[in-house]
């Protein structure tokens, strides 16, 4: 635990991680050859978050997959904060793909745009702690990510700054789904909604509302799906706020 700690607290050079993210940092003229790139370490330490978790990760875990000292990583890989960026960026390589969407059709584009984010995180739960809402140095691809997103929405008229309000409100909505898989228990769920159930049972009276909820399916697993009802209501909200500008 002391040891990632202290891998986490080292000072970060700003322009030293923005030129490792956009593949600009000085390649050594003397030396031996390197053997191994920061990409390849940024995914060997995605397997392991994908396995035990972003605390998982250490300099000196993900060096001992390579065989080498942690030491050894030092020279791709300022620390384990680099390190995580890296992650981030290696996670999203593969998107968003928003060539099948009809041009023009900016919800079509936002909810595809939405579907693909929210899947990236389903697949790499970590990513939620990686991306905390925080200013991040952004690497190519995360940038690549939020241009789609506002470019998807260029067709509603809105301007630069109202179409970034709607980014952070999907980003948002994905964000909040990946919470609540990250804390799903099955298990944990059943006995919560035994528990309540006798609760309310009991104290009916005292909260009406949520019994009459509950009573007409309010939780629900086989409800409407939480990321398509909160994006339709987004949606719905971006092509009312259209319409009393035109």
């Amino acid at each position: 635990m002391a040891a990632r700690n202290k891998e986490q607290d080292k000072p970060r050079d700003p322009r030293a991680t923005l030129a490792l993210l956009w593949g600009e940092q000085e390649q050594p003229t003397r030396g031996p050859k390197p053997k191994l790139s920061p990409q390849q370490i940024a995914a060997a330490a995605v397997e392991l978050a994908d396995a035990e978790g972003l605390d998982a990760v250490s300099m000196s875990k993900v060096a001992g997959g390579f065989g080498v000292s942690a030491m050894a990583l030092y020279r791709y890989v300022p620390g384990k904060n680099e390190l995580v960026e890296l992650m981030v960026e290696a996670v999203l390589a593969g998107g968003p793909d928003l060539s099948g969407v009809p041009e023009g059709d900016w919800r079509a584009g936002a909810r595809e745009w939405t579907r693909q984010c929210a899947r990236v995180y389903a697949d790499h739960p970590w990513l939620l702690t990686a991306t905390a809402m925080r200013r991040q140095i952004m690497g190519p691809r995360q940038l690549r990510w939020l241009d789609a997103a506002l470019a998807a929405l260029e067709p509603t008229g809105l301007g630069g700054a109202q179409r970034h309000q709607v980014f952070l409100l999907l980003i948002g909505l994905v964000r909040n789904q990946a919470q609540q898989l990250r804390d799903h228990d099955e298990e944990h769920d059943r006995e919560w909604n035994r528990l309540t159930g006798d609760l309310l049972a009991r104290h009916a009276d005292r909260f009406p509302a949520l019994t009459k909820a509950v009573a007409e399916g309010a939780f629900d697993p086989a409800g409407t799906a939480p990321l398509d009802f909160g994006l339709d209501r987004i949606l719905d909200g971006v092509e009312a706020l259209t319409a009393v500008r035109e």
